[in-house]
């Protein structure tokens, strides 16, 4: 059976009607947030910032870690690091604290270890620590070394001195003072680092 073709005079099927548009959301002012004042230092910050990472390694307190030198004095600290510090289940005192010690010092170490406890202990002030397991590794120094001290201000030459006084711009003029003063106060060539 053929189809008819469609007859032109009827109506087509009205379209349905257009939605009015909703009005548009009225645009958000961007509020500022006050700021968290003035700027704070790392280290305050490190106990908030690595909490998480420490006590996922064993460690109560991330303190210990960065205070490590203070605990155990610099003579000690410049070959053990602290590893993690377990605790016995469900308690924070008895605990052993693992150390990374640095080549052949692990036998001294073992006949100081009760002092070490002590100085953990003390730091804590109850008794965390129970034993020590020392393991040979390598060691990082946690300190820097310290920086040296100015040198002493000698009053730059009178050569030197007249020489600059030609010089009109002021930046460059407290540039070569600056360059005449450490060689004055220099004792010998300089060094390169």
């Amino acid at each position: 059976m053929a189809k008819r073709p469609a007859d032109p005079t009827k109506s087509k099927p009205a379209a349905p009607a257009k939605k009015p548009r909703a009005k548009a959301a009225p645009k958000l002012v961007r509020q500022e947030r006050p700021r968290g004042g003035p700027a704070r230092n790392i280290a305050d910050l490190m106990p908030e910032i690595g909490r998480a990472a420490f006590r996922r390694f064993g460690f109560v307190q991330s303190s210990i870690v960065t205070r490590w030198p203070d605990i155990v004095g610099d003579r000690y600290a410049e070959v053990t690091a602290p590893e993690s510090l377990r605790f016995p289940h469900g308690k924070r005192e008895g605990g052993t604290l693992h150390l990374t010690v640095s080549g052949a010092h692990a036998p001294m170490l073992q006949h100081i270890e009760p002092e070490l406890i002590a100085r953990v202990n003390r730091f804590f002030g109850y008794a965390a620590v129970e034993r020590i397991r020392m393991t040979q590794g390598r060691v990082t120094p946690t300190r820097a070394a310290p920086n040296r001290p100015p040198p002493s201000l000698k009053p730059i030459p009178v050569e030197i001195g007249d020489s600059l006084r030609d010089i009109g711009d002021p930046e460059l003029k407290k540039v070569l003072e600056g360059l005449a003063s450490g060689l004055v106060n220099s004792s010998g060539p300089p060094k390169i680092s």
